[in-house]
């Protein structure tokens, strides 16, 4: 069964949907960016329907200022009493949950990684670490698909052709080349807050996707190597952000299953 709720947070009432079930874990799933609980193209509550189906309760909600919460939108940087309260909401109105699964993808997942206290585990698809200075993809997505591009004729025909932006492929080009391998700012604090977990964490990438790449370029780094051998990662071949394809949501689908199934 599928109901509606509303829970305090800060003076402001936020709204959620509750996909019932019998199972002890659920999923709490953040959203990411100003993106209301149902999800793009409704992935959300269609993916909250299946979870819910093979056993686990699930809740989705809207965070201050955004769908049908009241409030002000204080960003997902400034979003822990949002994460805190649907955690315990979730509690009360499911009590016979005894564990919590944090999801989230994108800047959710970097807000779970900062500020997600009272869930029992985390599943981070696509963790956002890029603060945009331009314009431009982040340093490790071009260097990717240069890489790429170089090895494809066709690009090579584009380029000689004039089918391709000079101008923007020599500021990419100058982007690449001198941006620092080790992260800075948001991506250090993501880095440091996994590193004070003691929970369990998977973190999951659209491979191709930019943001994606841009973690996969951090986690790389110094500064998420003690990570390595406590949490776990996997891609998933696709250059969908949010997993939409069938054989995306699939994957998406096992991974999260597998995390709710452990003990």
């Amino acid at each position: 069964m599928r109901r509606l709720i509303a829970f305090p947070c800060e003076g402001e009432t936020l709204a959620g949907t509750l996909d019932e079930a019998e199972g002890a874990t659920g999923l709490l799933i953040v959203s990411g960016g100003s993106e209301i609980r149902i999800g793009a193209h409704r992935g959300m509550a269609l993916l909250a329907q299946r979870i819910a189906a093979a056993g686990h309760p699930v809740l989705r909600y809207d965070r201050r200022g955004i769908g049908d919460s009241t409030g002000h939108d204080r960003g997902f940087d400034d979003s822990a009493a949002d994460i805190a309260a649907a955690a315990a909401a979730f509690r009360r109105e499911a009590p016979h949950v005894a564990r919590i699964v944090g999801f989230g993808n994108c800047d959710a997942a970097s807000a779970l990684a900062l500020h997600g206290h009272g869930v029992d585990a985390y599943i981070l698809a696509n963790p956002w670490v890029i603060e945009p200075t331009d314009e431009l993809p982040p340093a490790g997505a071009i260097r990717q698909r240069y890489a790429e591009r170089l090895r494809d004729p066709r690009a090579w025909l584009r380029l000689v052709s004039g089918g391709v932006d000079l101008r923007k492929l020599v500021r990419g080009l100058q982007k690449a080349s001198r941006a620092s391998d080790e992260p800075a700012g948001l991506a250090a604090r993501v880095a440091a807050a996994l590193d004070a977990r003691d929970a369990p964490v998977a973190i999951l990438l659209a491979r191709r996707d930019n943001t994606a790449i841009a973690f996969a370029q951090a986690w790389e780094t110094d500064s998420f190597a003690p990570l390595h051998g406590r949490m776990t990662l996997d891609q998933c071949e696709t250059d969908s952000h949010s997993f939409h394809r069938p054989a995306d949501r699939v994957w998406l689908e096992e991974r999260l299953l597998a995390a709710l199934q452990q003990p």
